[in-house]
């Protein structure tokens, strides 16, 4: 029998449901384990004096990213931003190479990842692990004093980062007022950049973000804050995303993530919707701006960040080789912008790095890039849609086995989105995000709810108001 915290079960169910690779073909693997033993090949600046750290979730060990960021004269910024390289490993067309473009992107699942990449290189000799000398594309990101971006350069380097971090540990030491010096300056710069972001546009859900970790020997639901440094990480990702789209449209070849405007009609249909929440919306307040003030604790709040979803309805892969593409930007982000940071986990960033390393240094772009550029959309939104229903998945079940004796009982929630007979609603406790049956009830109210079914065999849960 299954006990309300999930106790001694675990995800099996959900990797035959999605059919989910449990080990490398032979191939694939040998050539992982001959990359490892060849290690990086070519030449490469000498990038190791730079105190490079790391900010992931505690315990990762495929390590995308590590940075440095100094202040210059005059005011302003320089940023170096160290990304693995999979180039240096993966050899093109060979058989790693299919099978990572079968997968993607790794898969996160509570018991265990899907990873992209044999474990061998994405959490080892790949992966920019502290006191390890690591093949990196590194990035140089220079800045003036208000945090707008004058030049950006990447090339092929070693790299050592000296320090890995997560994200409430250096909160804290920025709270305390002795952060690592090599992040000194990231919240000053991280202010500005979300500034900028807000003047540009770009919008931000601050929907509550549900998370499944171990409870002894089951499972719970948590909601993970997002702190500062969550944010300030963030746009140093976005900072080099956008850089490497303006290099990729210099170049004239590329592959963008982008995403349509949203039209008049579902700008005017979210101001109608915050006036009946009551949310005061000024005339000359943009879209970005009146989100970014909202305090997402308050239920008309998270009400609105929901409804603001279908502004961001639409994303795709954009690719383009000899001319720009009539779509090149990203109205989430309000820029234009490509994956470049997460080559360990995605599969798209291995490709517009090599593409922006070529453009950087002056030479051809491969061939083989130019030859997988017209298949990756098709890739990616296959992987992204698949990461994204397993992701789905085992919140489900683990809502199902958290709720799983408690038919009947009642609960505090918030309506995020009403529809014809049932809502989106949230649950704090345990943190919930279900649907309630129901005529007319009110988006951005708190209502009283009651649990009506716990189906752990079907992963679904539901409520009704009481």
């Amino acid at each position: 029998m299954i006990g309300t915290d999930g106790a001694g079960v675990d995800f099996a169910r959900i990797r035959r449901d999605f059919s989910l690779p449990t080990q490398f073909p032979a191939a694939a693997h040998a050539e992982a384990e001959r990359a490892v033993s060849d290690g990086a090949k070519g030449e490469r600046e000498d990038a190791t004096a730079i105190p490079f750290v790391t900010i992931d979730p505690p315990g990762a060990k495929d390590l995308d990213q590590a940075m440095c960021i100094e202040r210059v004269d005059g005011g302003g910024f320089r940023v170096h931003y160290a990304i693995a390289d999979l180039g240096a490993f993966v050899v093109p067309d060979g058989a790693l190479d299919g099978e990572v473009r079968r997968r993607g992107q790794t898969l996160y699942l509570p018991d265990g990842n899907v990873p992209l990449h044999p474990t061998v290189l994405s959490e080892g000799i790949a992966s920019l692990l502290p006191d390890q000398v690591s093949p990196a594309a590194l990035w140089t990101i220079d800045l003036d004093a208000d945090g707008e971006p004058t030049a950006a350069r990447v090339r092929r380097a070693l790299i050592r980062s000296t320090a890995q971090f997560d994200y409430e540990s250096v909160q804290a030491s920025i709270d305390a007022g002795d952060p690592h010096p090599s992040i000194a300056e990231l919240p000053a710069l991280g202010r500005l950049r979300r500034a900028h972001a807000i003047r540009r546009g770009a919008v931000e859900l601050q929907l509550p973000e549900q998370e499944v970790e171990p409870d002894g020997d089951g499972w719970r639901l948590v909601l993970r804050p997002r702190t500062e440094v969550d944010a300030w990480n963030a746009e140093i990702s976005l900072l080099t995303g956008m850089a490497a789209a303006k290099i990729m449209l210099a170049a004239k070849v590329g592959v963008l993530r982008t995403l349509p405007d949203p039209d008049d009609g579902a700008v005017q249909w979210l101001r109608r919707s915050a006036k009946a929440l009551g949310i005061e919306w000024a005339k000359e307040t943009s879209t970005a701006e009146l989100l970014a003030e909202l305090d997402p604790s308050r239920p008309e709040a998270l009400a609105l960040f929901m409804d603001a979803t279908r502004l961001l309805r639409g994303a795709g892969y954009t690719v383009f080789d000899g001319a720009a593409p009539q779509l090149s930007t990203h109205a989430g982000i309000a820029a234009s912008y490509a994956h470049v940071t997460a080559p360990l986990r995605r599969l798209v960033d291995r490709f517009g790095t090599e593409i922006c390393l070529a453009a950087c240094a002056g030479t051809e772009i491969p061939a083989w890039v130019r030859r997988a550029l017209p298949l990756l959309p098709e890739l990616m939104e296959g992987s992204d849609s698949l990461a994204s229903k397993v992701d789905r998945a085992c919140l489900d079940q683990v809502e199902a086995w958290v709720l799983g004796d408690r038919i009947g009982h009642e609960f505090d929630a918030v309506v995020l989105r009403a529809e014809a007979g049932s809502a989106e609603i949230f649950i704090a406790d345990p943190p919930v995000l279900a649907k309630c049956a129901g005529e007319g009830l009110p988006e951005g109210e708190s209502i009283r709810v009651r649990l009506t079914e716990a189906d752990e065999a079907e992963r679904r849960v539901g409520f009704e108001r009481v």
